[in-house]
């Protein structure tokens, strides 16, 4: 099994999932600017929507999407309580963390990262995102973790989003049950490893 990522991206929570599961992995670095792994090859032959992640689990088969892979892995796993079992109504809210991650917060950093958005969109997009936090911070006010007091796929996918943050000077800490669960997350044995894989700790 083979992990497709950029370093700080995304991919972070799939790689720290990886670990978590204590799946044997590798992984691959992809310039997403020139569509290169660092082995050389074309990485729109490996997944033609050039993004990241992606998981090649055979040869023949390739995942791509983080919340399909993120489940994808926790299934292979269940003793490792990542997600809730099928048929378990808290499942379904795990799956409900998701898609919020990616649709309210993945998707509204991506303007942030572009050089060429301009200030003025930034601006709205700040607030909107700032919104967001005031609600994380309320889930987070009787819970460890969003899903109640057990760490799982949502966890892993909010903590590069977080990340993100704090690299855009979010003031995290005025929101002390969100900073609190970062802290968390930070700590943990799987997130120290990624960090020292990726080159950012």
């Amino acid at each position: 099994m083979k992990l497709f990522y950029k370093p700080g991206a995304c991919s972070l929570s799939s790689h720290m999932i990886l670990y978590e599961t204590g799946l044997r992995f590798k992984i691959e670095k992809v310039d997403l600017v020139n569509k290169k792994t660092e082995n050389g090859l074309n990485y729109l032959d490996i997944n033609p929507k050039g993004q990241i992640p992606a998981l090649k689990i055979n040869d023949n088969t390739i995942l791509t999407e983080n919340t399909a892979i993120l489940l994808y892995l926790s299934d292979l796993v269940p003793d490792a309580h990542l997600t809730p079992e099928k048929h378990v109504f808290s499942r379904y809210n795990t799956i409900e963390w998701l898609n919020y991650i990616a649709t309210e917060l993945h998707k509204n950093f991506s303007p942030l990262f572009n050089p060429k958005t301009p200030e003025s969109y930034k601006t709205i997009v700040k607030k909107n995102i700032k919104k967001n936090f005031y609600y994380l911070n309320t889930m987070l006010t009787k819970n460890n973790y969003l899903l109640e007091n057990n760490f799982s796929i949502a966890d892993a996918y909010l903590f590069p989003i977080i990340r993100w943050a704090i690299f855009f000077h979010f003031n995290i800490q005025e929101h002390i049950y969100l900073q609190n669960w970062f802290n968390r997350i930070n700590a943990r044995s799987s997130v120290i490893k990624v960090l020292i894989a990726e080159g950012l700790k």
